[in-house]
């Protein structure tokens, strides 16, 4: 008994020792990152990267390559943006867009998770939808507004019926992909003990899949913003009010170069500070928890 406990008190220990390596290598070590190394890594290079764009963009303009009217400079762009704050136009032309994108994607949401997790889960589903949903994806989303507007008229329907189309197989496509990254070790450890169906789904399946679910909804707003400019640009009218595809579309009418430009700039501006203020942290925060991100 004596020897049998003396082997014992060394094994305890040896578990004990690969339990606090085990526990070691699972931390992630963090610590707050100084105000000056953001600075440095992450706000400098964007700016630096527009002061370039800018620079090249009015040595152009000086040097003349094109005629003022099909190239106008910086400062007339900001003249343009200047007039449209003060006639307190900007903001609402800005936020009809938003407002119409976001809800949108909302809509997208709800739709595309639940039909991404059918077509991952259920053989016959994914034979029979998942070739048609990479073909939506693949197709062009302004092919989906001219039978939109045929459909549903010139509303705000038809304009989130072409974000639907345009956003849903991105999104039910970026979760098959998660959830094929899934290990098959996960769900049966999860069945043992006792998580299937809408369980498995909720504790284990989504869970695990999230990077790909993830870069899904990335995708998903990318095509979502794209879709509902496409709609804006085609399918104008009074009854829609103005957003920036209609902004866009009236400069063209108008031959107001500074103002298509414009339009351009802020429809870019939008979709960056979207991934950035929304997608860019949550991606970042699971991938942190997946052990996939130790700093950033």
């Amino acid at each position: 008994m004596a020897g049998t406990d003396i082997k014992a008190e060394p094994r305890s220990q040896d578990l004990g020792g690969l339990e606090a390596g085990l526990d070691a290598l699972d931390s992630v070590r963090t610590h707050r990152t100084p105000v000056r190394e953001v600075l440095v890594k992450k706000v400098l290079p964007p700016l630096t990267a527009v002061a370039l764009v800018l620079a090249v963009w009015q040595g152009l303009v000086l040097a003349e390559v094109a005629e003022p009217t099909k190239l106008p400079s910086a400062s007339a762009v900001w003249s343009s943006l200047t007039d449209m704050w003060l006639q307190g136009t900007l903001l609402d032309i800005v936020w009809t867009s938003v407002s119409r994108g976001l809800l949108g994607f909302l809509l997208a949401l709800a739709l595309g998770t639940p039909l991404g997790l059918l077509v991952a889960r259920v053989t016959f589903i994914r034979a029979a939808i998942g070739p048609v949903l990479s073909g939506l994806q693949s197709l062009p989303s302004v092919a989906w507004v001219p039978p939109a507007v045929l459909w549903l008229g010139l509303d705000n329907a038809m304009m989130y019926a072409v974000i639907l189309l345009g956003a849903v197989p991105s999104i039910a496509n970026g979760l098959v992909s998660g959830v094929d990254q899934v290990p098959p070790l996960f769900l049966r450890a999860g069945r043992t003990l006792g998580a299937t169906g809408l369980r498995e789904a909720w504790h284990i399946t989504m869970p695990a899949a999230l990077p790909g679910y993830v870069a899904g909804l990335k995708q998903g707003w990318a095509f979502s913003w794209r879709s509902l400019m496409a709609a804006e640009i085609i399918a104008s009218s009074p009854d829609l009010g103005l957003g920036l595809g209609q902004l866009l579309e009236n400069g063209r009418n108008n031959a107001d170069m500074p103002g298509i430009f414009l339009a351009i700039v802020l429809i870019l501006i939008v979709g960056i500070a979207i991934d950035l203020l929304i997608f860019s942290p949550v991606e970042r925060w699971v991938l942190r928890r997946h052990g996939l991100l130790v700093r950033g």
